[in-house]
């Protein structure tokens, strides 16, 4: 059975930080770029960060580019999401996705999530609030 499980969210005032981390199980992990996608009260599910299957080729949302940092450790099948200087516009629902085979990172930002995505976590909450 395939398992994707997010953790790490939380609430943090604005300026902080977060790592989010998704662990994986039942899929063969570096066969699928990783995303990270978001949806906030009353908007689409977007897409945030991808990273590709041997970690080499990072794609960022213009809203987080500068601020949050993608990796993926292949050993550990996890894949994270570093958050800094969060803001209130970040928060939202975050889950981690595994991308279908013939995808990658290239068509990530192009593509509609439920698309791209091949399996997703149940999500984590971020709110960033004073």
């Amino acid at each position: 059975q395939v398992q994707v499980v997010e953790s790490g969210g939380g609430v943090v005032q604005p300026g902080g930080s977060l790592r989010l981390s998704c662990t994986t199980s039942g899929l063969t992990f570096d066969d699928h770029s990783m995303g990270w996608f978001r949806q906030g009260p009353g908007k689409e599910r977007e897409g945030v960060s991808c990273i590709s299957r041997a970690g080499g080729k990072h794609i960022y949302a213009d809203f987080v580019k500068g601020r949050f940092t993608t990796s993926r450790d292949n050993a550990k099948n996890t894949h994270y999401l570093e958050m800094n200087s969060l803001e209130p516009e970040d928060t939202a629902m975050y889950y981690c996705a595994a991308g279908r085979r013939n995808y990658d990172c290239s068509s990530f930002l192009s593509r509609p999530a439920s698309n791209w995505t091949e399996s997703w976590g149940q999500g984590t909450q971020v709110t960033v609030s004073s």
